[in-house]
Parts: structure tokens; C-alpha cells; sequence
């Protein structure tokens, strides 16, 4: 009953001039968009400092120096997950640079997310593309810092960072959701989702290790190519009146079962 009750009273406000709402699109930064061509096709990743500032500056450097590019996916699990990035091609290679640590949580500036769902115990929404889940409004109340405190979902199309047992051991190994998989949340640092490409992410052949596996050929920051290879994309705005609109048919749709992850985000070329 109760959530039956938020459903209707969401919907009733949230459904007002909905016919009319027009989906409102953004460009994405050149600067935060990683382009990986690959065997199977482009990839292109929307990454998310303000979530994994440090995983983010990692991913940069390696694409910048060119250490990613030839490497294998070499562990990929059909309904879970691409794993590539490191140099050795197997479980547990690194880069020369230091492991990093963990980055499973953080602290947003105001404003900075769109949170679309409110419960008792937790809050779900976006960080541009990439989902979030946090912690209550009322625990978000506790104590001085009253920054939102968020972690990415793992919803599919995430990008996150590999690591070895230990939590403070992320390196180089980067990883991509080819379905959700929630039991990551709060384990393993995500730093961005796939907005273009999920089909060349389930398409990516499967094995631990595959027979013969695809590799990313080529991987650069969009800034950092040709302006004619950039990719021309925007991106759905989750602050929009339709997005917002879209979001509260799914909760009514769907009730209880309702994620984060059942939201799609729309994403066209101008």
C-alpha cells in the first residue's frame, strides 16, 4: 500500500503537461568521453569523475599513452560482464603506475545529480548517464556534511574498475556490464557508462578466456581525436520534464520491482 501510495503520488505530479514535454538533449564533453574501437565495433563511454575521480584520471592516462590499445577482453561471462585493460592479457597484470584506492563511494556537489526515485532507505537517479543509488534523504541529514552521498548502479552498460581482492588494488583492469549485476554496488568503483555500443559489448565473444578473443584495437579520448572521428552524439537529459515523465510510467508499470536500471536513456546523433 505504501508504495502504491508514492506511485499515484508521483505520477499525479509528475504526469502534469506530460503530453507536451519534449525530450531534451545534451552534448557530450569531448573531454569526459572515451572512444574504444574494438574487433566488434565502437564503444563510447560517458565517464563520471565526481563518481571515481582517480579511476577516471587512470583510464585518461593509459588511453593517452596508448597502453590499452591491442589489448584482449580477456574474461567475458554471457549475462555479466567484458573484462580487458590489463597488459598482460590475463587476471591480475597491471600497469606501471601504482594501484589506486578505493573509490566505492563519494560525495556530490548539490545539484549535481537528478534523482528520480525517493524511498525510506535510499534514493536512485542519474549522474548524467550513469545510474546512482544513495543513501536516504533523512540519513543524508545526519551529521555536517549533508553533500549527497551516492555510488554508481550497475546497471548494464557500466563501466567499472577491476580489482584484486584487495579493495585498494584497482590499477589498469577496466570492465563493462553486459547485463545489471546490483551485487557489485559498493565493491568495485564504477567510472562511467557505455552510451553507444552496448550491442558491440553483448556482441564480444564469451569465455574465461575466449577461444579467440576480441581486443580494443584503438583507444582514445574523443578530445583527443580528429574532429571528423569524434563521435556526434547527445545524450537524453534525465532533468527534463519528458525523462521525468518517462520515469514515473516505469514506476507505475513496474511497482515494486521498479531499479534504477529499467530506466533507458536515450541517446541520437544530431
Amino acid at each position: 500500500m505504501r508504495w502504491a501510495k508514492l506511485i499515484a503520488a508521483v505520477a499525479a505530479v509528475g504526469l502534469m503537461g506530460a503530453a507536451k514535454a519534449q525530450v531534451e538533449w545534451r552534448p557530450l564533453d569531448p573531454q569526459e568521453t572515451l572512444v574504444i574501437e574494438t574487433s566488434k565495433g565502437r564503444i563510447v563511454v560517458e565517464m563520471a569523475p565526481l563518481l571515481a575521480p582517480k579511476a577516471v584520471e587512470r583510464v585518461k592516462r593509459l588511453a593517452h599513452e596508448g597502453v590499452y590499445d591491442g589489448l584482449l577482453f580477456h574474461r567475458v561471462i554471457e549475462g555479466f560482464v567484458d573484462q580487458t585493460g590489463n597488459p598482460n592479457n590475463h587476471d591480475g597484470g597491471t600497469s606501471a603506475y601504482p594501484d589506486l584506492p578505493a573509490e566505492f563511494s563519494a560525495r556530490l556537489p548539490q545539484g549535481a545529480a537528478q534523482i528520480v526515485l525517493k524511498r525510506s532507505d535510499a534514493v536512485e537517479g542519474f549522474l548524467g548517464a550513469t545510474p546512482i543509488a544513495g543513501v536516504s534523504e533523512a540519513e543524508q541529514a545526519l551529521g555536517g556534511d549533508h553533500r549527497p552521498r551516492v555510488w554508481g548502479a550497475y546497471c548494464e552498460g557500466v563501466a567499472g574498475m577491476g580489482r584484486q581482492a584487495g579493495i585498494d588494488t584497482a590499477n589498469s583492469e577496466i570492465f563493462f556490464m553486459r547485463a545489471p549485476a546490483r551485487r557489485l554496488d559498493h565493491d568495485y568503483a564504477v567510472w562511467g557508462r557505455v552510451v553507444q555500443g552496448l550491442d558491440v559489448v553483448r556482441a564480444i565473444k564469451v569465455g574465461e578466456p575466449p577461444a579467440d578473443p576480441d581486443r580494443m584495437i584503438r583507444v582514445r579520448l574523443a578530445v583527443d581525436l580528429p574532429p571528423a572521428e569524434r563521435p556526434k552524439l547527445e545524450i537524453e537529459d534525465p532533468r527534463s520534464p519528458a525523462f521525468r515523465a518517462k520515469t514515473v510510467r516505469l514506476m507505475a508499470k513496474l511497482g515494486h520491482e521498479f531499479s534504477i536500471c529499467d530506466v533507458p536513456i536515450a541517446v541520437r546523433q544530431p
